[in-house]
C-alpha cells in the first residue's frame, strides 16, 4: 500500500470508520492531510466542532503519532502534518522500487474492456479533429491499463460509404492527382475535398448529372466487381498504409482494426434476423428500430432503396468484438454529434440479446482560431499541416538554442516535441469542452504546454547528469530533505495513483494534465528558489534524490498521456 493510502486506512482503522472525508488542504500551515467532522458528527449526532477534539485526543494516544509531527483540531477539521523524513523515506522508496510503474494496478476489480477510436474515413483527410479522437482513445486505454484493467484498444474504419465514391469518380476525372509527388493517402483528402465543393455546386444549379455517375460507381462497388470495385480496392490500400504511418508516428497501436466492407455482410443478415424477432420493423419501404417507448424516437437501418445506413455495421461490428474478446465493457470514442445515435444504438444492442456495458465518450470540436472547419469545404488544417507548421516553429527555436548539436538530433528532439505539443493540446481541456487549436499558443515555453513540462523534465535530467559525478560517494540520508518545497513535492508525488484512479473513473485525462502541471510548477519552484548541486555534498544527494523521484513520477505521467520525455531541449 502507497504512503498516503496507507496512512489514510491506518486512521480508519484506529476510528473503527470505513468512510471518511478526507481532503488536502491549499495552504501548509493547515496541513498536509485534512478530515472533516461534519458526516461522522451527523452519524453521532454530536457537534462538528466538539467530536473532532474528541477524534484528535484519539489520533494522538495511538502508534500514528509516529507518522505525524503534529496534529491540530480548527473547528470541525482535523489537521495531520506529515513528518518529513518518514514522507521522505517512504515516498521515494515506493518510487525508486516501482519506477515508471509506480502507482500503478491499483484496480482491485480488473476488467476487460474493448476501446474503439481512431474511427476514421478511408478517402478523406486525416485532421485536427481525428487527431483529437486519437490522442483521447488512446490516453484513457493507457490510463485503465494503469489502473490494472486489461485493454484492447481498437479501430473501426468506414471504408464503404458514399465518400469513397465521390473520391473515385472525381480522382478518376484529374488524372494530375496520379502525378502528384505527395504520399497517395494524403492525396486522396484532398481529392474529396474538391470533389464535394463541384458535387455542391452542381446540386445548387440543379444539375443531378454528376451526382448519377457518383451513384453509379457506388453500386459497382457494393457489387464488388468492374474497374470502379478495382480502384477502390487500390485507393482503399494507400488510405489505410497512410493511416499506419501516422499512427507509427503518434506511436499508436492496436490489437485489431475492422472495416466496414468486412462487417457489412453478416450486419444485413442480424437485420433479417431482427425483422424476423420483431425488433426491427419495415416502414414505407424502410426497415428501422421503433424506440419510442424508450424516449429514443425512431432509428433507421436500412434506406427504402435497399442501402445500408450505421446501424447494419455497427450491430455487426458489436458482435464481432463480444464474440472474439468476451469483454464486459465497449467504450466507443466518437464526437458529441452522434450522442442519441449511440443511445439508440446501444438500446438495439441490448434488445439483440446483448448484456454488455456499452459507454460511449463524446468529446466536442476542435476548431480554428478563424471558425469551425469541414472536410466538405475543405476548410480544415490536415494532420499533416499541422505537424509541418508546429514542426517548423519548434525546429527553428532548437535550432537557435543548440547551435552545436548535430541535424539528425535537432530533427528528432523537434519532432518529439512536436508529437508532444500535438498530443497535449488534445489532451488538456476536458473531453466535454470544445478546443480552439492556436499554434502559437501551444508552442509556448511557458504556461499549461507541453513544451513546459518537456523542458522541466530536460532541466530536471540535466541536474542528476551533472550529480553523476557524486554516485556512491556516501549514503544518501533524506532527513536533510525539510524545506516546505521538498514537502510539497514529495505529497503531490505521493499522490499520484489518486490522479490515475481518478482520470480511469471519470475516463479524463485532463484530470493527469492538470496534475502533472501542478506538480512541474511545485518543481521550478524549488528549483529557483532552492541550492541543489551548490549546497553541502550530504543535503545535495538528498536533493538529487528527489529530482530524480520527480522525473521518474513526471516521465510515468507523460507515458501514460502518450507523449515522450526529452532529456535534452
Amino acid at each position: 500500500m502507497l504512503y498516503i493510502e496507507e496512512i489514510k486506512s491506518l486512521i480508519k482503522d484506529e476510528l473503527g470508520i470505513k468512510s471518511i472525508d478526507f481532503s488536502y488542504p491549499n495552504e501548509s500551515k493547515f496541513g498536509d492531510l485534512s478530515l472533516a467532522c461534519f458526516m461522522l458528527a451527523k452519524e453521532k449526532k454530536e457537534n462538528p466542532a466538539d467530536l473532532a477534539v474528541k477524534v484528535a485526543n484519539t489520533l494522538k494516544k495511538s502508534d500514528l503519532m509516529k507518522k505525524f509531527s503534529e496534529i491540530k483540531v480548527v473547528g470541525p477539521y482535523i489537521n495531520f502534518y506529515f513528518k518529513n523524513e518518514d514522507l521522505a523515506n517512504n515516498v521515494i522508496k515506493e518510487i525508486k522500487k516501482e519506477g515508471l510503474k509506480y502507482a500503478y494496478n491499483r484496480n482491485n476489480q480488473k476488467r476487460k474492456i474493448m476501446i474503439e477510436y481512431s474511427n476514421g474515413n478511408t478517402h478523406k483527410e486525416y485532421h485536427v479533429g481525428h487527431l483529437r479522437n486519437i490522442s483521447y482513445g488512446d490516453a484513457v486505454k493507457n490510463i485503465l491499463e494503469a489502473h490494472g484493467n486489461i485493454v484492447y484498444p481498437v479501430s473501426y474504419i468506414n471504408d464503404f460509404g458514399i465518400h469513397v465514391a465521390k473520391t473515385i469518380w472525381n480522382w478518376k476525372k484529374n488524372k494530375v492527382y496520379e502525378e502528384r509527388p505527395e504520399a497517395k493517402g494524403y492525396l486522396l483528402g484532398k481529392c474529396y475535398a474538391e470533389a464535394s465543393q463541384k458535387l455542391n455546386q452542381k446540386k445548387e444549379e440543379n444539375d443531378d448529372s454528376f451526382q448519377n455517375e457518383v451513384s453509379s460507381i457506388m453500386t459497382n462497388i457494393e457489387k464488388r466487381e468492374g474497374n470502379d470495385y478495382d480502384l477502390w480496392k487500390k485507393t482503399r490500400t494507400w488510405s489505410i498504409n497512410y493511416f499506419k504511418e501516422i499512427y507509427k508516428e503518434l506511436n499508436i497501436k492496436f490489437v485489431d482494426t475492422f472495416y466496414e466492407s468486412e462487417v457489412i455482410e453478416d450486419g444485413l443478415s442480424l437485420v433479417n434476423d431482427l425483422l424476423k424477432r420483431k425488433i426491427l420493423s419495415l416502414s414505407q419501404g424502410a426497415i428501422i428500430a421503433d424506440l419510442e417507448k424508450y424516449n429514443l424516437g425512431v432509428l433507421p437501418v436500412i434506406r427504402s432503396d435497399k442501402t445500408a445506413l450505421y446501424p447494419v455495421a455497427d450491430l455487426s461490428l458489436a458482435s464481432h468484438k463480444f464474440k472474439k474478446y468476451d469483454i464486459d465493457e465497449s467504450i466507443y470514442v466518437v464526437d458529441v454529434r452522434q450522442s442519441l445515435y449511440f443511445k439508440q444504438l446501444f438500446k438495439l444492442i441490448e434488445l439483440s440479446g446483448y448484456n454488455k456495458k456499452l459507454t460511449h465518450l463524446s468529446y466536442d470540436f476542435v476548431t480554428l482560431p478563424e471558425g469551425m472547419m469541414a472536410s466538405r469545404t475543405g476548410n480544415v488544417i490536415t494532420y499533416e499541416d499541422l505537424k509541418n507548421k508546429i514542426y517548423s516553429k519548434i525546429y527553428k527555436e532548437t535550432k537557435k538554442r543548440h547551435e552545436d548539436w548535430s541535424e539528425k538530433k535537432i530533427e528528432k528532439v523537434s519532432f518529439n516535441l512536436t508529437i508532444s505539443i500535438i498530443k497535449f493540446e488534445m489532451l488538456k481541456v476536458g473531453a466535454e469542452k470544445t478546443i480552439t487549436f492556436n499554434i502559437d499558443e501551444a508552442a509556448k515555453f511557458e504556461g499549461y504546454t507541453a513544451c513546459y513540462l518537456q523542458y522541466s523534465f530536460a532541466r530536471a535530467s540535466s541536474i542528476i547528469k551533472k550529480a553523476s559525478l557524486f554516485n556512491g560517494l556516501s549514503k544518501v540520508n533524506l532527513k536533510y530533505l525539510d524545506n516546505d518545497k521538498e514537502k510539497q513535492l514529495l505529497i503531490k508525488m505521493a499522490r499520484f495513483s489518486e490522479v490515475i484512479e481518478l482520470s480511469a473513473q471519470k475516463y479524463n485525462p485532463s484530470e493527469l494534465t492538470k496534475y502533472l502541471f501542478e506538480l512541474t510548477q511545485i518543481f521550478n519552484d524549488y528549483y529557483h528558489e532552492t541550492n541543489i548541486l551548490k549546497a553541502d555534498k550530504k543535503i545535495m544527494l538528498a536533493r538529487i534524490q528527489l529530482v530524480k523521484t520527480f522525473t521518474i513520477v513526471l516521465s510515468s505521467g507523460l507515458s501514460l498521456l502518450g507523449l515522450p520525455s526529452l532529456d535534452e531541449m
